[in-house]
């Protein structure tokens, strides 16, 4: 590593090296993460890199790694495509009517991106990495991305995609460019990813309401396109069948608060004696809250809810949800786990893990 492109005045590696009575070649060695340096050797490095408030320089770093140690994280989806090239080069207010700006609003309002994001700041940060977020929910912004990682700003991609025929995990595969997913992906691509096992947590909420004594049981999905709500669906209708309960009533959502509440007026309407409900998120199941107490239902005395992700909606939903736990934070990790083992090996291969959720019992069921 060079110190030309340093600032005059501030620390070199050659004063951490006097500090540390090494060579300059050693502290080069310890700051990049060379490996079979004596372990006695680090931490004196170490001492006298926080001694004399030495910080790499990253540019002149990326000259010798070509590494950026920035990640792309990636929230792609499905927004409205601008009609024409005046229309795509315009603000997200202007050239759709502010659906770009909904497709972003509706990010930040979901928890679930919060503990996405917390858990991968908190694996790269100790490692001297940091994440660019982008967002992908049209063609143009999924043709950007791919062009900030080849022109080399980011050495890979974490990817969160909330579109069930989204491209970019395959743009991103055709490219050879380094990137794990967020979830089994819809399509064939050769790509990891990380994901929790639906059916089994499904298979929880299930089990939960038959044993609180509920048979007049109701869920409200997700997309019906997206794969893990129809993991989800499976599971849950394959463990009521097993117990008696071949048909159950169902009801489309989109994640959010305010289709939970649609899905269940419509659920109220057409089955106006339910027991229990199942929702495919926390969003849904507390808009299905909200409306069963304007009703006049008492949860979970008159109908049980049960949620899923165990978000912070979870908590401030009144009653307070009984709900399915995916590992948020730990996926979130993994990916970025993964990411990294495939930047040191580029020809590895496509691999994914799968965790295990668990029921965490509160008020609601």
């Amino acid at each position: 590593m060079t110190d030309d492109l340093r600032p005059a005045g501030t620390p070199t590696l050659e004063d951490v090296a006097r500090a540390a009575g090494v060579s300059r070649a050693t502290v080069s060695r310890v700051i990049n993460g060379v490996r079979n340096v004596d372990p006695v050797i680090q931490e004196a490095v170490r001492r006298a890199v926080a001694s004399t408030g030495y910080a790499p320089n990253r540019a002149a770093r990326s000259l010798v790694t070509r590494r950026t140690d920035a990640i792309a994280l990636v929230v792609s989806g499905a927004g409205v495509e601008p009609e024409t090239e005046a229309d795509a080069d315009a603000p997200a207010d202007e050239a759709d009517g502010g659906e770009g700006a909904s497709f972003t609003g509706q990010v930040f309002a979901d928890p679930f991106f919060g503990r996405v994001v917390t858990g991968v700041v908190n694996y790269l940060r100790p490692r001297g990495m940091h994440p660019v977020l982008m967002f992908a929910e049209t063609s143009r912004a999924r043709e950007d991305v791919v062009a900030f990682l080849r022109q080399g700003s980011a050495d890979g991609a974490l990817v969160v995609s909330t579109h069930a025929e989204d491209p970019l995990p395959g743009m991103l595969t055709d490219a050879g460019l380094p990137a794990v997913l967020y979830a089994r992906p819809a399509r064939a691509a050769r790509i990891s990813y990380v994901d929790v096992a639906h059916q089994d947590g499904a298979r929880l909420a299930a089990e939960h309401l038959l044993a609180r004594g509920c048979r007049r049981i109701a869920t409200i999905t997700g997309p019906l396109d997206v794969p893990a709500v129809q993991e989800r669906l499976a599971g849950f209708r394959d463990t009521m069948a097993q117990n008696g309960h071949p048909y159950i009533a169902i009801a489309e959502g989109r994640f959010t608060q305010e289709s939970g509440e649609t899905a269940m007026e419509r659920l109220l309407a057409e089955h106006p004696d339910l027991d229990g409900v199942f929702a495919a998120n926390d969003l849904m199941a507390t808009g299905a809250c909200h409306v069963l107490r304007e009703r006049g239902k008492r949860v979970p005395e008159d109908v049980a809810v049960i949620g899923f992700d165990d978000s912070s909606a979870a908590l401030a939903c009144r009653p307070p949800l009984t709900t399915v736990r995916q590992p948020v934070e730990a996926m979130a990790a993994e990916m970025a786990r993964l990411l990294i083992e495939r930047l040191g090996k580029p020809e590895g291969a496509a691999t994914s893990v799968i965790f295990e959720p668990s029921l965490v019992v509160r008020d609601s069921a």
